[in-house]
């Protein structure tokens, strides 16, 4: 018999409102915290959005990032490697894809030229992404089919993919804006599923919770 579902979001309580809203919504347990440790009895972990990841964690001086929270990053990191260890679903939005790249040895691109289709309008800016056409298996293929209508509040993106990690979307810019690892439950998009309008954030957070555990 499985485990009922509860998810672990590990950020600041004052900046996670959105996702805990979202995710009750849905009728599924979450709770928010900043212990690895307490994260990691959860089934499924969330890395949201939020500032910018510290540069130096991917080998580079600070050139265009804000908002750096180190403290935060090495506790989600920490989380994220007890999932990956025991090899339980995660999904990443935003900053939390981008740690997830990071983390696996990837890199950011700090400011993207681009910034200005992808930034924060004081409401969500919409643009579209599209299938990198590499499967018909992965969960954006499987969700959305070859396009989908998304939100947008970022100015940075990966750039060099981690290990074993695989783009499955990516904007008319070329920028990045889903993964999602080749043989662990992880996934990972750059828009806000919590505060999509619409049924399309609703649809991707409820296929990450029916995401099972590899044994």
């Amino acid at each position: 018999m499985n485990s009922p579902v509860v998810i672990a979001i590990v950020g600041r309580a004052k900046d996670t409102t959105n996702y805990e809203n979202a995710l009750r919504g849905l009728q599924l347990s979450c709770f928010t915290t900043l212990d690895p440790e307490k994260a990691s009895q959860a089934t499924h972990l969330l890395l949201p959005g939020g500032g910018d990841i510290t540069p130096a964690f991917f080998g580079q001086l600070n050139h265009g990032s804000h908002n750096i929270d180190t403290e935060l990053d090495i506790l989600q990191m920490q989380a994220l490697e007890f999932f990956l260890r025991q090899r339980k679903p995660v999904l990443g939005i935003c900053k939390g894809m981008q740690l997830i790249n990071v983390h696996l040895g990837g890199t950011v691109t700090q400011h993207i030229s681009t910034a200005s289709v992808h930034k924060w309008i004081g409401a969500d800016q919409m643009h579209y992404v599209y299938h990198t056409g590499l499967a018909r298996t992965d969960f954006f293929y499987q969700l959305y089919g070859s396009s989908t209508l998304v939100n947008s509040a970022h100015h940075q993106a990966v750039d060099r993919l981690g290990q074993d990690l695989l783009p499955v979307c990516r904007a008319k810019d070329n920028v990045i804006e889903g993964i999602a690892h080749l043989s662990l439950p992880v996934i990972a998009v750059q828009w806000h599923p919590e505060r999509l309008p619409g049924v399309n954030g609703e649809r991707l957070l409820q296929y990450f919770a029916e995401y099972p555990i590899i044994s």
